[in-house]
């Protein structure tokens, strides 16, 4: 019997998940479906209605509906509860589970192409404070780094999010502005762009890269372009990089084993075929 899966949003036009999850079930000769739909905020609990019936097996859930699925969901791990946010959901028997695999794909993109990045985690720096953010603190602190310190254009917002998230994970974690990073950057082992800063040709102003320990590694979830201007001076002082596409594949595969039942690959074809998909190769 074939599978149905999806991902929605409010929009979702713009998702790749579907060109992901179809390579797979391509690749794995799995008879399913995966498919994008535009859900608006009021129409969440009829469409989790609709899931809990059989309509679907699960699926992905995007920007604005992380927050209101939590709220709809039978059961989350203390992880996702943590971050507070769900982007994967799968029914259990009758039971509509919620989960939040951001954490994973960034952990597993570093993993992939920097192997030994967390064999000495200390401190580690994030830039932002908005929903991203939150995925990974909660994947830096999973991996032993502390304290990590989470700067923000608006202090207010990372000292808010900085206190949430320390009492919620029982790491150290602390907010500031950007300002601080020169104060910090000597003794920082990573640092980690949640922002969208590097999109559009924007740079952040005044972040001193000079200071990191050469060791250091400089991680930009931001994919469009694949080499953000913090990237590229980051590689231009000698430092290790990491780009942000790994970690869109590597979060949807946790999803695909839970709806499909194999646990999928990512693979150079794979990141070549989403590369084409949006412009950049």
């Amino acid at each position: 019997m074939s599978r149905r899966a999806f991902v929605i949003g409010h929009p979702v036009a713009h998702s790749r998940s579907p060109l992901i999850h179809g390579y797979w079930l391509d690749q794995y000769g799995i008879a399913g479906d995966y498919v994008k739909i535009d859900v608006a905020p009021e129409a969440l609990p009829g469409f989790v209605t609709e899931l809990r019936a059989g309509s679907f097996v699960g699926g992905n859930v995007t920007v604005p509906l992380k927050q209101d699925m939590m709220a709809l969901c039978d059961e989350t791990d203390a992880l996702t509860r943590a971050i507070g946010a769900v982007n994967t959901v799968y029914l259990d028997g009758d039971r509509l589970i919620g989960t939040n695999t951001d954490w994973f794909g960034f952990l597993a993109n570093l993993d992939a192409i920097t192997p030994g990045w967390d064999k000495c985690p200390g401190p580690a720096v994030v830039l932002g404070a908005g929903g991203a953010a939150r995925g990974i603190v909660a994947g830096l602190a999973k991996r032993g780094f502390a304290p990590i310190r989470i700067l923000n254009r608006t202090a207010s917002r990372a000292e808010a999010l900085a206190r949430d998230l320390d009492t919620a994970l029982g790491v150290r974690i602390e907010g500031a502005g950007l300002a601080r990073f020169a104060e910090i950057a000597g003794e920082s082992t990573l640092v980690v762009n949640t922002s969208t800063i590097g999109m559009n040709g924007t740079r952040f102003e005044h972040l001193p890269l000079d200071l990191l320990p050469e060791t250091a590694l400089v991680s930009d979830i931001v994919y469009t372009p694949l080499v953000t201007p913090l990237l590229a001076e980051a590689t231009a002082r000698g430092l290790r990089t990491a780009d942000g596409l790994g970690m869109l594949l590597h979060q949807a595969t946790p999803g695909f084993e839970a709806w499909f039942g194999t646990r999928p690959e990512v693979t150079g074809e794979l990141r070549a075929l989403v590369e084409r998909d949006m412009g950049l190769a």
